[in-house]
């Protein structure tokens, strides 16, 4: 008795199909986890600017309050709790909070980290419009508060464009940011 070949092919597939179409499922996946990859590197550099960028904002913001005490000694109590809470801010984003004074320390004229912060805030402060500290304690609080309503602004604006933990962290310190409005604001009315 002989066998002979059946005259119906294998039903499914070969064994090549499976093994191309193996092989063709793997350097799919691999080529999306490579642009996938890439857009987790985009964002992470992203993150990084916009972290950057948040700390020097509150970096300026923190030179403005001290240009602010140094030029009026009275605001010093009312606002060294706000500036302090600026500086942590600034830690907290990254930045190098050597620039500015520690929050610890007070803000005379004396004070060379207050001289360098009083200088940087009339160069280059959030809501900066180029003329340095009004020389009435009022236009000065104002000049604060809109310092710190544009920046709030801005990084309620901002969280839109960072990763997760980012995005939190933005909107933590714009809404700390709109309470100093608040704050200083409070007595104008």
């Amino acid at each position: 008795m002989s066998f002979s070949a059946s005259p119906r092919p294998p039903s499914g597939p070969r064994r090549r199909s499976l093994l191309a179409s193996a092989a063709g499922a793997a350097l799919l996946v691999g080529c999306s986890g490579g642009s996938e990859s890439e857009e987790r590197a985009a964002e992470r550099s992203a993150g990084d600017a916009a972290r950057a960028r948040a700390g020097k904002d509150s970096e300026a913001l923190a030179a403005r309050y001290a240009a602010v005490m140094a030029a009026h000694p009275g605001l010093a109590e009312r606002l060294r709790p706000l500036r302090e809470e600026v500086v942590r801010h600034a830690a907290a984003f990254g930045a190098s909070a050597g620039r500015t004074a520690s929050p610890g320390a007070s803000s005379t004229a004396s004070d060379p980290a207050s001289a360098s912060a009083s200088a940087s805030a009339r160069a280059a402060g959030p809501g900066d419009d180029g003329g340095g500290v009004p020389a009435d304690e009022k236009g000065a609080v104002a000049l604060l508060a809109g310092a710190e309503r544009k920046l709030a602004d801005r990084r309620a604006a901002d969280l839109l464009e960072v990763p997760g933990e980012l995005a939190r962290l933005l909107a933590s310190v714009a809404a700390a940011g709109a309470a100093h409005v608040y704050l200083l604001t409070e007595g104008d009315g």
